[in-house]
């Protein structure tokens, strides 16, 4: 595979082919596999949610107690599960992303000891939705400069990105 670019992610690998974006765990594009990763977070979405209701039940329980401290904090923490689940609905943990199905990628650059770089597509999934794939890159302790601008080079070179 001579036209195949390769830089590390946070979990693995991102591959850049000419037809299609490929997110392996190990480096080897044969080991791509639907079932085990799942394309979508359904399942990941289905516990923020159960958690939600239960710390709702604990800020009601806490509030009938006269525990209003107790009551606020778990409050807060619902609300930011609730807030994350509505952001993250569109989310996608797709390994595959056709290049023709791109409607936009953009990069996002790192707070430093608070974020990590990443980039964001948007793409048309099979079913005709719009899903957001976010490619986590290293952190500082795996090198994570260097390889994010090794990332930046191979995204903008393949024409996927524009800075």
């Amino acid at each position: 595979m001579e036209d195949e670019k390769k830089f590390k992610t946070k979990t693995g690998y991102c591959h850049v082919l000419p037809d299609k974006i490929v997110l392996t765990r190990d480096g080897i594009i044969g080991n791509v596999s639907q079932t085990v990763n799942g394309n979508s977070i359904f399942r990941i979405l289905l516990i923020y949610s159960a958690i939600s209701i239960f710390l709702l039940y604990k800020t009601y329980s806490s509030f009938i107690k006269g525990q209003n401290l107790f009551a606020l904090f778990f409050v807060v923490i619902a609300f930011y599960l609730i807030y994350s689940i509505i952001k993250s609905i569109n989310n996608s943990a797709t390994p595959i992303i056709h290049r023709d199905k791109i409607k936009e990628a953009k990069f996002i650059k790192a707070i430093p000891r608070v974020t990590r770089s990443r980039f964001e597509i948007l793409f048309e999934d099979e079913k005709g939705k719009i899903k957001k794939r976010i490619i986590m890159l290293p952190g500082s302790l795996n090198d994570g400069e260097n390889e994010t601008e090794k990332a930046v080079e191979i995204m903008k070179s393949e024409k996927i990105i524009t800075l």
